[in-house]
């Protein structure tokens, strides 16, 4: 049998590497909030809003949209909703509000971003924020949004959502959700001029509208399941500047009341990030199960108590910043051996999909891999 101190080893070595690499991917230092101004004139930007089967949400995300400011243009594109999406989003009574019925969805495009294309054909404004139909934005979100673009200046800025963490499925896994996402991605990286890494979060991100045409548009995505983050590459490739950080004045209304549910959301990218390689599906295992699983192993043994406690320290001083950031409890940190099992085992599950050719299942409609 392996000696434990050699089980726990390479995790602790993975994450004494994490804790001091000079870009800090546990860092929550990259974050924007909303500001007090509601009063800024917002007539040259248009939000776009992709909306399919939304209607429990969209009345509230409606109404954040008209605390923002004054001037907005809203373009609601009803992807053939069948609950009555659009009939609720009219009841807004918001004038600036435009709600146009979504064409039948072309082969090779996925319905988020064939709605989107037809959006952006109808707005003519400098900016384009580009919203997803979940998301409620706190009062003067959209002016910081503008701020951050100045100061850059930037052509995408784009905002992490604060994802729902009520019930004990989505404080186990959304915090971690959004950890992962930060490792893979480093947002420091992805804000340098570095085209190395690039990085956006689908949800609320707002573009110079010239800047997404020269670009290609939504056109040159269209196969692109994973979108945000092929955006924010379409920009960086063409010598434009990005940003994306962390927020709570983003909140995201979409519930995962069960572990099912949370399932289903990563399923459907997981070895899409990893770009269908089977080579990087196991190393993506053994890197997981040397960082979560063998510590606590080796911890269970009895033997090698320094090293295995000093990972699972390293691992909890790495994840205690997002859980703060999150306003959750620290000792949350002591799941994540449990929870990056769990994502392993969701990561197998996207890639057997793949696989067995049943592929991604989004709101009613399946894409598969020459989909995108």
């Amino acid at each position: 049998m392996m000696d434990p101190f050699w089980l726990a080893l390479p995790g602790f070595l993975i994450w004494l590497c994490i804790l001091f690499l000079p870009w800090r991917p546990w860092s929550t230092r990259e974050h924007l909030e909303s500001g007090n101004d509601t009063h800024r004139d917002l007539s040259q930007i248009t939000v776009l809003i992709p909306a399919r089967n939304e209607a429990r949400v969209i009345e509230s995300t409606l109404a954040a949209l008209t605390r923002q400011g004054p001037g907005l243009r809203i373009i609601l594109i009803d992807d053939q909703s069948s609950d009555g999406t659009a009939e609720l989003a009219k009841r807004s009574g918001n004038a600036s509000l435009g709600i146009f019925p979504g064409e039948d969805l072309p082969p090779g495009w996925s319905g988020k971003l064939w709605a989107l294309q037809q959006g952006s054909e109808r707005a003519g404004t400098e900016y384009l924020l580009l919203l997803d139909a979940d998301i409620e934005l706190l009062p003067g979100t959209i002016a910081s949004l503008l701020d951050r673009m100045s100061s850059g200046p930037y052509q995408l800025v784009s905002l992490m959502a604060f994802l729902r963490m009520e019930n004990v499925w989505e404080r186990l896994l959304m915090p971690a959700f959004i950890f992962f996402f930060k490792l893979l991605y480093p947002f420091s990286l992805s804000n340098s001029d570095s085209q190395r890494i690039a990085a956006a979060a689908g949800g609320c991100i707002l573009v110079r509208r010239e800047a997404l045409l020269s670009v290609g548009g939504f056109d040159s995505l269209r196969k692109a399941l994973i979108d945000d983050c092929a955006l924010a590459r379409r920009f960086k490739n063409h010598g434009y500047r990005t940003w994306i950080g962390l927020t709570r004045s983003a909140l995201s209304q979409r519930r995962y009341e069960t572990l099912y549910t949370i399932v289903e959301m990563v399923s459907r990218t997981a070895f899409t990030q990893l770009h269908y390689s089977v080579l990087l599906l196991l190393l993506c295992t053994l890197m997981m199960l040397a960082a979560f699983v063998l510590p606590v192993a080796s911890l269970l043994t009895g033997k090698a108590l320094t090293v295995s406690v000093a990972c699972l320290l390293l691992m909890c001083l790495c994840y205690i910043p997002t859980l703060t950031y999150y306003r959750l409890n620290p000792c949350w940190a002591l799941t994540l051996p449990v929870t990056g099992l769990l994502y392993l085992l969701m990561t197998w599950n996207s890639a057997c999909r793949h696989w067995w050719g049943t592929g991604s299942f989004w709101k009613g409609r399946s894409y598969s891999r020459q989909d995108h």
